[in-house]
């Protein structure tokens, strides 16, 4: 485990913490009004006295013997621990799902792309900034199905480096420029877009670019023989684990124009998202979206192709963990694109997440504000 310097000048236990940005500030206390409303041996001897002698003198022997005590080495049985699903770290109750490949899946973010399909679904999902001061999000199943999910929309240069952790995800996406579909076709990803299986359709009810499906079944009918499961991305607390860190009722986080914030609901044990100010909920369900864990991850964006912002998730930087209604504050840290994220607090320690589904969110410094228990 690597051990990593305190981010920023705020305190090493600090009960909340927010962005240093005025602006942003002021906007995210907003939001915070809303959301308001952890062996012996044993020997016996015996002697011969020999006869006094007369002409001649009579050897004597003297034998010793020792009992000998034999001890049966004790034998030990170790379980091995119970297999669970690497993205969600639940039992893992069926084996051939275990096995499957991440299946990652770009999600419009649009206004006529809302409400999408499949939140609830999805083991992971992050949320990236995307152009037009919008975001876009990722799905990624692999213990669970969507059918149908969508709209799917166009992938950047920014998912190499992101989703390559995943051990050569089936990578669904709308498809790219020339620039970004070379990049992706040379990459550690799947392309499994439109142009490369028939997999896809248009729903009616939407308008072109924001109206393209697939369901996460039809997706997996195209998985090369090379592919194979994801490695564990995070680390999960044991059954009965109190959750690290203190109190919150939640964070709100600021990418860009838009606003989000996760309340978190003791009666479901799970946090709920809202987004620019309304419930955010699934098309399939009406249900709002929910999440047992948000992960914040802090990063810097430089300008890419097109001037479409290029997350940087390579590195180290500030990490903000929302679980089992505790927050806690520390840093993020990945060597390189195959590895996952290390998650470790301000002293040191691994951060452990609840089992369950986990949704991260990728803004700029200065934009995240956790919420101080009342």
């Amino acid at each position: 485990m690597i051990t990593r310097p305190h981010s920023g000048s705020r305190s090493r236990h600090a009960r909340w913490w927010t962005g240093s940005s005025l602006g942003s500030s002021l906007s995210l206390v907003a939001l915070a009004v809303g959301l308001a409303a952890c062996s012996s041996f044993g020997s016996t001897a015996s002697s011969s006295t020999p006869a006094a002698p007369t002409t001649s003198v009579a050897d004597t022997t003297s034998t010793t013997e020792v009992a000998t005590t034999t001890t049966e080495p004790e034998t030990t049985t170790t379980e091995a621990p119970a297999p669970v699903y690497p993205l969600t770290g639940l039992p893992a109750v069926d084996p051939a799902i275990a096995s499957r490949p991440a299946l990652v899946v770009k999600i419009d973010n649009a206004p006529g792309a809302r409400p999408q399909t499949g939140f609830n679904e999805a083991d992971i999902v992050f949320e990236e900034i995307v152009n037009d001061n919008l975001t876009r999000f990722a799905m990624v199943f692999q213990s669970n199905d969507s059918n149908p999910v969508g709209p799917i929309r166009s992938g950047r240069l920014q998912d190499i480096d992101l989703f390559s952790m995943f051990n050569h995800p089936l990578f669904a996406w709308s498809g790219g420029n020339a620039t970004v579909t070379a990049a992706i076709r040379a990459s550690d990803l799947v392309d499994i877009g439109p142009a490369r299986v028939p997999a896809y359709y248009r729903s009616g009810d939407r308008s072109v670019p924001h109206n393209l499906y697939s369901s996460t079944e039809k997706l997996r009918e195209f998985t090369p023989v090379f592919a194979g499961p994801p490695p564990q991305q995070f680390e999960y607390r044991a059954e009965g684990e109190a959750p690290a860190g203190e109190p919150s009722p939640g964070v709100a986080v600021k990418l860009d124009a838009i606003d989000v914030s996760w309340a978190w609901d003791p009666a479901t044990n799970l946090y709920r998202r809202t987004m620019e100010g309304r419930a955010h909920t699934d098309a399939a369900t009406g249900d709002q979206v929910t999440t047992d864990n948000v992960v914040v991850i802090v990063v810097e964006y430089k300008d890419g192709i097109s001037h479409s912002p290029d997350a940087q998730t390579i590195g180290t930087g500030e990490a903000f963990v929302l679980s089992g209604g505790n927050a806690v504050h520390g840093t993020w840290s990945r060597a390189d694109r195959l590895q996952p994220y290390t998650l470790t607090d301000d002293s040191g320690n691994p951060i452990e997440l609840t089992p369950g589904r986990t949704f991260v969110e990728l803004p700029r410094p200065g934009n995240t504000l956790v919420l101080p228990a009342t």
